[in-house]
């Protein structure tokens, strides 16, 4: 216990009422065959009402001299004003809160609304098959591969948001390994070539970048990395265009750029592309179909590598995504 004013009022107190109990039994004892003499009920009732006064006295009497040695500590060492920049920091602390809020309440809108859709469709065609449709060989297997396809798509979604809660988490473990990105990006470009000639869309390398680059990370992470973007550079861009990927090293990474010649973004939209069920157009992204959570999760695997990606885009004339690996030694 700390030895403040108030409890050493207390303490004076307690040891004046057992002091004076004491005198009090101690006569009781002695007295104890005669009955009890108006002096003890006296005493008794003197010490009843003693006790607050004497403890009163006592806490007034330390406060006070409490209060003075406080008041000559503060003149030998005032206590300094709150610096000028503390209420700009709270402002900033008290913005940021307002807007990690904001992005809250969007997300959930948005999660909610991304997964109603493919649940709704699933009830609507399994109500309608129940409906009767069931028996109509004209539309029942389209039905039901309608319907498939909107829980293939629920799934997925499922499957992106526990990817990213895992990145978040630290849950998942990288499993690194030496490969060369060149070779990943050639596997990539082949797995989107029906897309690609669909779209009358090239996809080439820049010069003197068709070699070996080797990098040190997860392999089939960074194959979902530069399958989004690609499969996004074609989905989005241009009939007649053109998807193109270079590498350039430094001394310590590789750096891998995907560029289109698409449709681009607006400025505005560049800050919250990386953010989840993030959408620029939302019909159109979900007529080209995806998650909304694809460039989530590339830049939360990117940040698992300690690696960075950025995004430089002209609205109608394409966009560039930039992000870097570390160099294998």
């Amino acid at each position: 216990m700390k030895s403040s004013p108030r409890n050493l009022a207390i303490v004076a107190a307690l040891l004046y009422v057992v002091l004076v109990s004491a005198i009090v039994y101690a006569y009781l004892f002695f007295n104890i065959f005669q009955s009890i003499s108006p002096i003890v009920w006296i005493l008794i009732t003197t010490l009843i009402v003693a006790f607050p006064a004497f403890y009163l006295s006592f806490k007034m009497f330390f406060h006070k001299k409490t209060n003075e040695r406080i008041a000559d500590n503060s003149n030998l060492h005032p206590t300094p004003s709150p610096p000028v920049g503390s209420y700009f920091n709270l402002s900033e602390e008290i913005t940021e809160l307002k807007k990690l809020e904001t992005f809250r309440k969007e997300f959930l809108g948005n999660v909610s609304h991304e997964l109603k859709t493919p649940i709704f469709n699933i009830q609507g065609y399994i109500h309608t098959l129940l409906d009767g449709a069931l028996r109509d060989d004209a539309v029942n297997v389209q039905y039901l591969q309608r319907a498939a396809r909107s829980a293939e798509r629920l799934s997925l979604i499922v499957d992106d948001l526990e990817a990213i809660s895992k990145f978040e988490s630290g849950e998942l473990i990288l499993d690194q390994r030496t490969f060369d990105i060149y070779d990943l990006v050639k596997d990539a470009y082949d797995s989107n070539e029906l897309l690609a000639i669909e779209k009358n869309i090239s996809l080439s390398f820049k010069k003197e970048s068709e070699q070996p680059f080797y990098v040190y990370a997860d392999k089939e992470r960074i194959r979902q990395v530069i399958v989004n973007l690609v499969t996004n550079s074609i989905k989005y861009g241009k009939e007649g265009g053109s998807t193109v990927t270079g590498f350039s090293e430094t001394e310590e990474n590789v750096l891998v750029e995907v560029t289109d010649t698409g449709i681009g973004m607006e400025p505005k939209h560049l800050p919250r592309l990386f953010e989840r069920f993030y959408r620029i157009d939302k019909s159109r992204s979900r007529e080209a179909g995806g998650t909304g959570l694809g460039l989530a999760i590339v830049k939360h695997i990117l940040e698992a590598h300690r690696q960075t990606i950025s995004v430089r885009s002209t609205y109608g004339a394409g966009t560039s995504f930039t992000f870097t690996l570390k160099k294998a030694k």
